[in-house]
């Protein structure tokens, strides 16, 4: 007999949000030995694994339970090497922020960015160890023959997560979560038409002309062919309703990548998609500005020029008739990404200030004489800390809009996103990203039977202090 991978992950592709369970069992040596443990080794790589050294992250063990095998739940363990793409990528030429690789923030980029940190390979291999007597030394797999050690198939997992409610499947022992809504489909497939970007926000969305962001997608989950977005479409829209195309596409030089390759990194990427973006280095949007463009639309395509995706549609918010700031927040989604919303209703903004003070001795004590000096003495600030908050509102949404919301309280990455400037390519970038934190302490879902037009509200409150001098 041979030890055996009884339970495990469904598919191949999984949100590391959700459990990762790995059953084994050998009936022999569990039956006939002593001090049995299972033993399972983790190997984690952005390439092809091959169960190197160099791969390995940790070996966990557990001894057999009431029914003779060993459970493992890996999820705590392996969710630890996956955290969210806060910069643009580096990887092969990298991505672009107004044509420089100089470092940039991931929402930024001009064309295409893919992921540095969201998304990995994860293997495991399961080996045994053993006492042939109930004190005897214990057997090490080294020692055992190869039946003894079984590898598992090779997993992608990337930065995702899913709730408990939500539905797995089921076929036979193993379950897991179906990711293929999200898989982009060349038109062979007759599901090409239904496929999402890595968001849950609605196919609408609204920007200013200055807003950044991204949209991100799977892109080569197979080296078939039919999974390859070849470019992404933007569609401009006129005033009087004449369309305009540009179509973006992946290489190198864009930040993406036109081949198939076991360098995960290309699998997860991101397209500037955003007016702000697109005024990073397109001529021909800054012609559709111009030209008074009401919207445009965003769809992914195939190397036969067939659209792969939902069609997304930004609309541009026109600056407030009352003069009301907007503000634009980013924030960690669901699937490990970004999402966007842009506040362009009233805000307010409110600076808390917390001072330590000290009492200040009058006048100069440690010279020849006394000098009275009027600047000294009585209560002083030593330090002030100050933080900003702000109360958002959102102008009239959907119900869509506000189920989309429930990720923005529940996002642990919250950004103030800063709009398009007219900087050097060469600038220090950090102005634009601005963390920040969500201080509501409950959200009500808003439908339109018991609220007819429906408005939101949220406050933050930005995580860095303001500056002072020093005293």
């Amino acid at each position: 007999m041979a030890i055996s991978i009884d339970q495990k992950p469904l598919y191949s592709i999984l949100p590391i949000g959700q459990d990762v369970m790995f059953t084994v069992s050998h009936e022999q040596l569990v039956a006939t030995k002593y001090n049995v443990k299972f033993i399972a080794e983790i190997y984690i790589n952005h390439t092809a694994i091959l169960f190197s050294a160099s791969e390995l992250i940790g070996s966990f063990k557990t001894t057999p339970n009431n029914a003779g095998v060993g459970i493992f739940d890996l999820r705590s363990v392996i969710e630890t090497y996956l955290k969210p793409d806060n910069l643009g990528s580096t990887y092969g030429n990298g991505s672009r922020y107004k044509t420089s690789d100089e470092t940039h923030p991931m929402h930024l980029i001009d064309k295409f960015a893919v992921s540095e940190n969201s998304i990995k390979y994860f293997a495991l291999r399961f080996k045994i160890e053993y006492s042939d007597t109930e004190t005897g030394p214990i057997i090490a797999p080294a020692d055992q023959p190869a039946t003894n050690m079984v590898d598992s198939r090779a997993y992608t997992m990337f930065n995702g997560i899913i709730q408990y409610d939500e539905v797995v499947d089921v076929f036979a022992n193993d379950y897991g979560y179906n990711m293929t809504d999200y898989y982009l489909l060349g038109t062979a497939d007759p599901r090409f038409s239904d496929r999402s970007f890595l968001t849950t926000a609605p196919t609408v969305q609204y920007a200013r002309l200055e807003d950044y962001g991204t949209m991100s997608f799977f892109n080569w989950v197979t080296s078939a062919v039919d999974y390859k977005v070849d470019a992404i479409k933007f569609t401009y829209y006129w005033a009087d309703g004449t369309p305009h195309v540009e179509t973006v596409y992946q290489n190198w030089t864009a930040g993406g990548e036109t081949n198939y390759t076991s360098n995960l990194r290309s699998h997860l990427t991101y397209s500037g998609a955003f007016p702000a973006n697109l005024q990073n280095w397109s001529a021909i949007f800054a012609f559709a500005i111009t030209n008074d463009m009401t919207h445009y639309t965003v769809e992914a395509l195939d190397s036969n020029g067939d659209t792969m995706s939902k069609q997304y549609t930004i609309n541009i918010l026109c600056p407030e008739i009352k003069g009301y700031e907007g503000i634009r927040l980013t924030w960690l989604n669901k699937w490990g990404t970004w999402d966007y919303y842009t506040f362009n209703m009233k805000s307010t903004k409110s600076i808390t200030s917390n001072r330590t003070t000290y009492t200040q001795m009058s006048g100069t004590w440690n010279e020849s004489s006394f000098k009275i000096a009027g600047y000294k003495g009585g209560k002083k600030n030593f330090r002030v800390n100050s933080t900003e908050k702000i109360k958002l509102n959102t102008d009239f949404v959907t119900e869509a809009e506000g189920v989309w919301f429930e990720q923005l309280i529940n996002s642990p990455e919250v950004y103030v996103l800063d709009s398009f400037q007219t900087d050097q390519n060469l600038s220090s970038l950090n102005n634009y990203v601005q963390s920040a934190t969500i201080t509501n302490s409950s959200y009500t879902r808003k439908t339109i039977a018991n609220d007819k037009l429906m408005q939101y509200s949220f406050e933050i409150e930005k995580s860095k202090m303001k500056r002072t001098q020093a005293v």
